[in-house]
């Protein structure tokens, strides 16, 4: 179960949706939703303003941030109000997405982002969220895509699965969800290549121990030349899945750039939820 859920709070298109899938899973699963939004000022900008005069920005301009991040938690607590979720609470963090959604994730089951959400700080260019919080932090990121028409997520899932230790946490961090799915995907891309890791029979043991805990699953194997990400969401949707579950970066991030791994080909081109770990 998702007892404590952290949604990141902004003032984006995309804080919609995000926070409607975020909210359902609260109800859904009794649990605690926390709103985390961001002043944008990370320490090592503090530092840098305290060294650099010339870049020192006037307290009216820290107040700004401030009250923008005001802001944006009103409007979380309008939405909360509206969906009725029990449970909620906003919080103020002065620093950058990425390290307050790091510090978030110590202390949370699962994070929601969106595809879209900019990482930005006062003093250094936007990265993208998504990817950084699911490499640096432990627990499962559920990422939403800009237009989500529905707070349903789970339904049908599919799951990628390589036999590697990063697909391994995102299912283990999938569970609740795939414990409550209609039907469950266990796909396996071109397992042949890596026959070392899977044995005899690919997908079986672990469909075995999703049986175990009461996971209606059905194992599928996929022959593809475009690769593992296009495959996923292919096969998605096919069957009409509302959710993908696939490890991030099961390579080095240099060989993700260069070669468009599949977590970044998931991300830029998923059309449903994606819930990913490291």
């Amino acid at each position: 179960m998702y007892k404590t859920i952290v949604v990141h709070v902004d003032d984006s298109p995309q804080l919609a949706p995000r926070l409607a899938v975020a909210a359902r899973l609260a109800t859904l699963h009794d649990g605690h939703l926390v709103g985390s939004a961001v002043t944008g000022i990370s320490r090592r900008d503090y530092l840098l303003l305290d060294t650099s005069p010339m870049m020192a920005l006037p307290d009216p301009d820290f107040e700004r941030l401030r009250e923008r991040a005001s802001d944006q938690l009103r409007a979380f607590t309008t939405q909360m109000e509206r969906q009725g979720v029990v449970s909620w609470e906003g919080r103020i963090v002065e620093d950058d997405a990425e390290r307050a959604l790091l510090l978030e994730s110590r202390y949370a089951d699962l994070l929601v982002l969106s595809r879209g959400s900019p990482a930005r700080s006062r003093l250094r260019l936007a990265t993208d969220l998504p990817e950084y919080v699911a490499l640096h932090c432990s627990r499962p990121v559920l990422v939403v895509p800009d237009d989500h028409p529905t707070d349903c997520v789970g339904n049908t899932i599919v799951v990628g699965w390589n036999a590697s230790m990063e697909a391994t946490r995102a299912i283990a961090g999938a569970l609740p969800l795939l414990k409550g799915a209609g039907s469950v995907l266990l796909a396996l891309v071109n397992p042949e290549e890596m026959s070392e890791r899977h044995g005899e029979q690919p997908g079986a043991d672990l469909a075995t121990y999703l049986a175990r805990h009461g996971v209606r699953v059905e194992v599928v194997r996929e022959r593809s030349d475009a690769g593992a990400g296009p495959a996923l969401l292919g096969l998605a949707q096919d069957a009409g899945a509302d959710l993908v579950v696939a490890g991030a970066y099961g390579h080095s991030r240099y060989r993700e750039w260069i070669a468009g791994g599949v977590t970044r080909a998931l991300l830029e081109r998923m059309t449903v939820p994606l819930l990913m770990a490291h």
